[in-house]
């Protein structure tokens, strides 16, 4: 341990330890034996040094011109293409998804960086004509002040980037809780930010648990905003503290997601998107393809063919480049998924094609590795239809009509991603129309959002908000409308123009 890495909380610019002194450890999940280092285990106090420093940048920061706010987040995506690899190779390290996933994870920051660096010069209220004469009428964002944002483990660096790149363009200040199974992620995208010029203050990273830092986070008086993504039950908790202060509130939570393959799809295109979607991230996505819903003329052929696929998928440390599915992020998870597995088996009744347990001998014991496992003869009044698993985990379920198949994607309590395989662009077009979720695919899978277009979900997903695209700055904005009378009299709208 004497070699192993301590890194600080970062609070008004500068790096500096819990107040409590405690520590905690971050362990690979694909070798617990490897320690990536210890992390601050803070408390409330911590909570309101960074708190304080957020609200005393606030106050300049939000009259630095937007166009020159944009300027530093340029050099801080200049310096996030540069540091690619180095951020990639440490989040496989920390999180356990293979580094063609994690490369991806550091190069969605990048993107939605420059997309945000163009918001810039992009904040577009608008102008009306008055109802009155001699009067100009406009609207203009403005920004909230200190948000607090609590991040998830599965993508450390992406999601990060959808809260505080646009929440910083407007003209806010933040404090950042990371998930305590990837803080390393954010640590480095923190330290560029310190690297490059940012202000002291502007930005500020408190490490810890949920109780110990996320709850004094969300119910601080002076924190005007709590972007979270993770579970919908601890949404639900940060919804109901938000509303005693009237905070924003922005919630993306669950998803149990279907891809719906119709008898004229092309089987093996669908059978690569469900393998895609399923056990990418070894399905610790939000978006995991958790449910297929397969039309009867063709479900022989594809459950045959992607259960053949499943069983070849080669399972291990995400840092070897040959590797498809890496392990559960924690033992805890791994022992949720293995739950699930066995509800499957035993209190559901489902079919188990393949997998079904947890992978051991050799280097699997040193890690928290699961089976790519599907489930057939699924219904929906099954558990592991209807309940998010958030791991290796998919299931098959027939239906015999194009109908059907559109009222099975729907009987779920969430709504964030669903796709169709079909060659009919008439069938494509209503299945679009009738599925109800915040995101929709056509011959793809339920996971590939790009940072352009509006990410999240209805129902259970989330409370109405989106990340990403220019609805993000939604989430970090108030719109402000401006009536500027030159008329040199009193007028009254509604009123005088009658």
């Amino acid at each position: 341990m004497a070699n192993v890495t301590e890194y600080k909380n970062y609070i008004n610019g500068e790096w500096v330890k819990a107040r409590s002194g405690q520590t905690f450890e971050n362990r690979n999940p694909a070798n617990t034996n490897d320690v990536i280092g210890v992390f601050q285990n803070s408390g409330v106090e911590d909570v309101n040094d960074a708190v304080a420093a957020a609200s005393e940048a606030y106050k300049k920061w939000r009259l630095v011109p937007a166009p020159k706010r944009a300027e530093i987040l340029l050099r801080i995506t200049d310096r996030l293409v540069k540091e690619k690899e180095r951020c990639a190779q440490d989040m496989t390290r920390e999180m356990g998804k293979i580094i063609k996933e994690t490369r991806g994870d550091v190069q969605e920051a990048i993107d939605l960086g420059y997309y945000m660096v163009g918001e810039g010069r992009r904040q577009f209220g608008y102008t009306t004509p008055s109802e009155l004469p001699n009067k100009f009428n406009m609207c203009v964002r403005q920004p909230l002040g200190v948000c607090g944002l609590i991040t998830p483990w599965n993508f450390p660096m992406a999601i990060p980037s959808w809260k505080m790149m646009p929440a910083l363009v407007l003209g806010n200040t933040i404090v950042i809780k990371p998930a305590t199974d990837t803080p390393l992620s954010v640590y480095n995208y923190v330290k560029i930010f310190d690297e490059e010029g940012l202000p002291p203050g502007v930005v500020n990273i408190v490490t810890g648990s949920g109780r110990n830092v996320g709850e004094p986070l969300m119910t601080h008086k002076d924190v005007s905003c709590i972007s979270f993504t993770g579970s919908t039950d601890i949404g639900r908790r940060i919804s109901e503290a938000c509303a005693v202060d009237f905070k924003h509130c922005h919630l993306e939570m669950g998803g149990k997601n279907c891809i719906f393959v119709m008898n004229d799809a092309d089987v093996d295109l669908a059978v690569d998107g469900a393998l895609w979607g399923a056990f990418g991230t070894t399905g610790q996505r939000c978006t995991a393809s958790s449910r297929l819903i397969v039309h009867k003329d063709v479900i022989k052929e594809f459950t045959d063919k992607l259960v053949a696929r499943a069983r070849a998928l080669k399972v291990g440390n995400g840092l070897d480049e040959s590797v498809d599915m890496g392990p559960a992020v924690n033992e805890s998870q791994m022992n949720t998924v293995l739950s699930y597995m066995d509800i499957g088996r035993n209190q559901d009744g489902a079919k188990l094609l393949c997998g079904g347990g947890r992978l051991t001998g050799g280097d699997y014991d040193k890690g928290w590795f699961t089976m790519p496992t599907i489930f057939g003869d699924v219904t929906s009044d099954m558990r592991i239809f209807q309940e998010e698993i958030f791991g290796s985990v998919t299931s098959i379920t027939e239906c015999g009509s194009f109908d059907e198949g559109i009222e099975l994607c729907n009987n779920t309590a969430y709504g964030l991603s669903a796709s169709i395989y079909t060659k009919d662009i008439n069938k494509a077009f209503a299945a679009m129309r009738d599925v109800y979720t915040g995101i929709f695919y056509v011959n793809a899978p339920t996971i590939g959002a790009e940072v352009h277009l509006p990410f999240g979900g209805v129902k259970e997903t989330g409370n109405g908000h989106r990340e990403a695209g220019i609805a993000g700055l939604d989430v970090f904005s108030e719109w402000k409308s401006i009536y500027v009378d030159f008329s040199g009299t009193i007028q009254r709208a509604q009123i005088d123009n009658n």
